[in-house]
């Protein structure tokens, strides 16, 4: 008995045993699993932030402080930026009477002449405005310089709302020089217009103090006129680092006879649109001037395909009425978006013709003035 009873007790503590190992490794295994799960959980967590970072609308500056982890998450990203074409237009009636009551059934929008569904339509009354006055101060403009500087004056008072809104101030002759960075200190802006003067060369200020002969436009680089250079540095330097939403915008004072651009007319207009920057000109010189001409032809090309426009004032009354308008303009618009039914990104040049449907307003002979195209994302 006591030998049967030792063995009875050594097996049931071998099974005793072998239930305490099940158990261990029962509860190993359950620990790896909330392990695994747990590191699972945290290392999905990113992309569902990202997912949510994603369905921001564009009016929100973005940051992604981490980056995709994917290609996937990559190419998502994409085509929610670059799936949606916005344009700016202004709708004028016969008048010239703003037309503030449009809906989304009255209008139609055309990319290369294929009809595009409308997505997006509101009025557009609040936009933040980022802006540059780009003055002529070769000497074409010296008779009418004052005039510019006062209209220039009061639309910087008329249009910035310092809460919102921003401007530069630049001049140019051969070269383009900044009077003031973008800002919305409506005093610096008044200093940097009152910096704006005729830039003539030492010999020539004497020249024309003692009523001689000036020196020929080849001896005095002073002469010149680069009109294209200053616009081309003005988009690039100052207007292309303005927060994404805002209305980009030039208001160019100058005769448009351009003397001395190393950049071409053509490029400024694709840089323009390129850069989301609409140009509006006002044609105006020195009629005393001897020398060049006023060139409406160049200032409307650069113009007109940016959804701007210019004007050509003949008095100073004139000049400032140029300015409301466009100050008018400027916070009269609408906005309209569409997904292109063209899907490829190949960075070419997409036309856009938007028309009045509505056959009641159609009657009053509506003029819609909005950049004429753009360039497609490549990819």
């Amino acid at each position: 008995m006591p030998l049967q009873t030792k063995g009875n007790r050594a097996t049931r503590t071998l099974n005793m045993s072998m239930k305490d190992h099940l158990r261990i490794l029962t509860l190993i295994v359950t620990v790896v699993a909330t392990a695994t799960a747990l590191a699972y959980a945290q290392d999905s967590q990113p992309q569902a932030q990202r997912n949510r970072i994603v369905g921001r609308t564009s009016s929100v500056p973005r940051e992604s402080p981490t980056p995709p982890q994917s290609s996937e998450a990559e190419a998502e990203v994409v085509r929610v930026e670059t799936n949606l074409v916005n344009i700016l237009f202004t709708a004028v009636d016969k008048e010239h009477h703003f037309i503030t009551t449009l809906r989304s059934d009255d209008i139609r929008i055309f990319e290369n002449e294929v009809a595009q569904p409308v997505s997006l339509f509101e009025r557009e009354t609040d936009r933040p405005l980022s802006l540059a006055v780009l003055v002529d101060t070769s000497e074409s403009q010296r008779g009418v310089l004052a005039d510019e500087k006062s209209a220039a004056r009061k639309f910087i008072d008329s249009v910035i709302r310092p809460d919102k809104d921003r401007a530069a101030v630049v001049s140019f002759t051969g070269v383009p020089k900044v009077e003031q960075e973008p800002t919305n200190d409506l005093a610096k802006l008044h200093r940097g217009i009152g910096r704006v003067r005729i830039e003539m060369s030492p010999e020539n200020e004497r020249r024309l103090a003692a009523g001689d002969d000036l020196l020929p436009k080849e001896q005095d680089p002073s002469g010149y006129t680069g009109i294209w250079d200053a616009m081309w540095m003005t988009i690039q330097d100052l207007l292309s680092k303005a927060p994404e939403g805002t209305r980009r915008a030039i208001v160019l004072l100058s005769d448009g006879d351009d003397t001395s651009s190393t950049i071409k007319k053509q490029d400024v207009i694709d840089f323009a649109i390129k850069s989301d920057v609409v140009i509006y000109s006002i044609g105006i010189r020195d009629a005393n001037f001897p020398e060049g001409k006023l060139d409406s032809g160049a200032l409307r090309k650069v113009s007109d395909p940016t959804g701007g426009r210019a004007f050509f004032p003949s008095q100073p009354s004139e000049l400032q009425a140029s300015f409301s308008q466009i100050d008018q303009e400027l916070r009269s618009q609408y906005l309209v978006g569409y997904s292109p039914a063209n899907k490829s990104h190949d960075g070419s040049y997409r036309r856009i013709r938007i028309e009045v449907v509505n056959p009641d307003l159609r009657k009053n002979k509506p003029q819609l003035l909005y950049r004429q195209g753009y360039y497609a994302k490549k990819s």
